[in-house]
């Protein structure tokens, strides 16, 4: 089923939501600021600081685009996930005890 709205963001031609979802997360500093907020909000200084050298303006458009594609939000205490986010970042930290077991395993061979 194609996602409507969302798939003029990176040019998706499918609509197909998964391919959407990937194209958005490729963005550059996309998973890294994802990432940054799986403990906790954050203020946009905060998350320019853990992200490095990220711009103000890149770390805005990023921000901006989460929040259009209802994943995270801003709150009280910073930008944090939404509940969909919430699950979105669950499933991340899935992939990170997998991908640690994979490289453990490439170093073994």
């Amino acid at each position: 089923m194609p996602v409507k709205n969302i798939d003029k963001a990176r040019g998706s031609t499918t609509g197909r939501p998964i391919m959407v979802l990937l194209d958005i997360l490729g963005k550059r500093w996309t998973l890294r600021i994802m990432w940054e907020l799986r403990d906790r909000p954050m203020t946009f200084r905060d998350l320019q600081r853990q992200c490095g050298d990220i711009s103000p303006t890149t770390l805005n458009s990023r921000l901006r685009e989460l929040r259009a594609l209802a994943i995270i939000d801003h709150g009280t205490g910073g930008y944090q996930y939404t509940p969909l986010g919430e699950e979105l970042g669950g499933q991340m930290t899935a992939l990170d005890s997998w991908s640690r077991k994979w490289s453990d395993q490439l170093d073994k061979e």
